[in-house]
């Protein structure tokens, strides 16, 4: 089994990003990456964020706020973020606090600022398959993984497990637009085993630690796994139990070094994209 590890995948992105920002004779574009309270999730996947944007030439700033902020006083200090003209793109890290309306920051956010995906008219446009609008990171990665590694799309049987609007929903579309055949799957899907049996390509966003053994995979089948999970030892794994699938799958990403690291270099070419459309 090939094991597709994101560095690669990302190391082509950031030419890509090299070669938009060719002449470019500005301050580099910037991102602000809003976080409320101290989640440990979040704060990792902030660090890594701001280290891979500076690693590819560009700005991120960190916007915290109190865990305990008021819904009032967020949405106050949201839309200075928002209205900002040296703020190019926005990274808002979720959930929030369940005092504030996730929904309405979610509409306030300017579509052209908004580099994960979050706001209503970027996800309709993804569903639209409108090339002008963002989708969510994590969706566009799984395909750049795919692309990058010169794996047809086209005409293949790819079967998601999650349902999410993070991931698994937009994803589908992506896939759609790339004239694969999709099904989406989730956990109550009955006949789940065999289902996943017929992926060419099965990816894994349940978010349920090594829930897909080989026994989910079809021999020379690829699995993406986007599962971040941490298992009964305490240590980062996927939805997919890696072991299990070695003499199944032809080729596989890994967790962590596969997706993973591919989302915030999608993040770095989507803040690019901002600027320059």
């Amino acid at each position: 089994m090939i094991v597709l590890k994101g560095a690669e995948v990302s190391a082509r992105i950031k030419e890509e990003v090299h070669k938009i920002l060719a002449g470019w004779e500005k301050e580099a574009p910037k991102l602000a990456i809003v976080r409320v309270g101290e989640n440990p999730d979040d704060m990792s996947y902030e660090r890594g964020a701001k280290k891979k944007l500076e690693s590819f030439g560009l700005r991120a700033e960190s916007c915290v706020y109190p865990a305990d902020i008021s819904d009032e006083d967020f949405k106050n200090e949201f839309r200075k973020i928002n209205e900002d003209p040296g703020v190019d793109g926005i990274l808002l890290l979720r959930p929030l606090p369940k005092q504030i309306c996730q929904k309405d920051i979610e509409t306030m956010i300017d579509p052209a600022k908004d580099v994960d995906g979050i706001s209503p008219v970027n996800m309709a446009k993804v569903f639209a398959g409108d090339a002008t609008g963002f989708a969510p990171c994590t969706a566009e990665a799984v395909v750049e993984v795919l692309k990058q590694k010169d794996i047809p799309i086209t005409g293949k049987r790819v079967v998601i497990v999650g349902r999410s609007m993070v991931v698994g929903k937009p994803l589908s579309m992506l896939m759609l637009k790339e004239n694969a055949t999709v099904t989406i799957c989730h956990t109550r899907t009955r006949d789940l085993i065999e289902t996943c049996q017929g992926a060419e390509i099965l990816v894994a966003a349940a978010g349920k630690a090594k829930m897909l053994n080989g026994e989910y995979v079809a021999k020379d089948a690829v699995v993406v796994d986007v599962g971040i999970n941490v298992d009964e030892n305490g240590k980062l794994c996927g939805d997919v139990d890696f072991d299990s699938i070695q003499e199944k799958a032809s080729m596989a990403t890994p967790v962590p070094g596969g997706v993973g690291a591919v989302t915030t270099a999608v993040l770095a070419k989507h803040l690019v994209l901002a600027v320059a459309r």
